[in-house]
């Protein structure tokens, strides 16, 4: 029975209450690095590895918050002295926190070899070309297609229904327009995926104009073969008299 048993058992209280000590300090005193390692290296995550004489250290942190700090011994075995998942044994923690001024050290020295690093790039640079007038160009062009599309739209809506889309071919290569009521919704060359010469949303690139606004002609003469056909169809069509 247990009753029975009188060994003495050693409390690991006192050995645990100083172990976390220690690492609440580590805690706060790397988490400082870490939060200068975050804003030297333009992020809120990353990682950085400082060698030391006794091993190497390794400081993760995530959104600017220390993750953990991982030592690892030259003889061998890893240390995690600061970590999210549990404290390290007090032996392995006494081991690694004999390297811990080195390791700050080597932290300081990594960011003072960076001083100066900046000092002769150049802070002066070419004037910017607007792009002021390609742009008033675009949207003349895109203007005088929207006109000549909505007015395609206004003739389509009044004798091919409310909505709808115009499909034709120029020079191998889809061209859609789509109206809704008397005003064209988009004009997209190249199919699903192609660009959009008119949107209800943003203009198109300037090069894009560039490079369609040649064949639009052709596809406003593609439209006006389709209204003649039509109309020519629409002339042949009669009413037998005699029922």
């Amino acid at each position: 029975m247990t009753d029975a048993l009188s060994f003495d058992i050693t409390s690991v209280d006192d050995v645990a209450a100083n172990r976390d000590e220690v690492v609440a300090a580590v805690e706060a005193h790397a988490g400082t690095i870490a939060r200068e390692l975050a804003i030297l290296q333009g992020g809120d995550y990353g990682q950085e590895t400082f060698k030391t004489r006794r091993g190497t250290w390794t400081l993760k942190y995530e959104a600017g918050a220390l993750q953990y700090l991982r030592f690892k011994g030259k003889s061998g075995g890893e240390t995690y002295v600061v970590s999210t998942k549990q404290p390290p044994e007090p032996k392995a923690l006494a081991t690694a926190m004999q390297d811990y001024p080195a390791f700050v050290e080597a932290y300081n020295d990594h960011v003072e070899s960076l001083d100066g690093v900046l000092d002769d790039v150049p802070t002066a640079f070419p004037a910017v070309t607007t792009t002021e007038e390609i742009v008033a160009q675009r949207d003349q062009l895109v203007s005088t297609i929207r006109e000549v599309a909505d007015t395609m739209a206004g003739e389509l809506n009044r004798f091919d229904g409310e909505y709808g889309t115009f499909t034709q071919r120029v020079g191998g290569t889809r061209w859609e327009l789509k109206w809704d009521g008397p005003r064209a919704s988009y004009l997209r060359v190249g199919g699903e995926g192609g660009i959009y010469l008119l949107s209800q949303y943003e203009p198109p690139a300037a090069p894009d104009v560039r490079e369609l606004a040649g064949d639009f002609a052709a596809f406003v003469e593609a439209y006006n073969d389709y209204v003649e056909d039509l109309e020519a169809d629409l002339a042949t069509v009669s009413f037998d008299d005699a029922g």
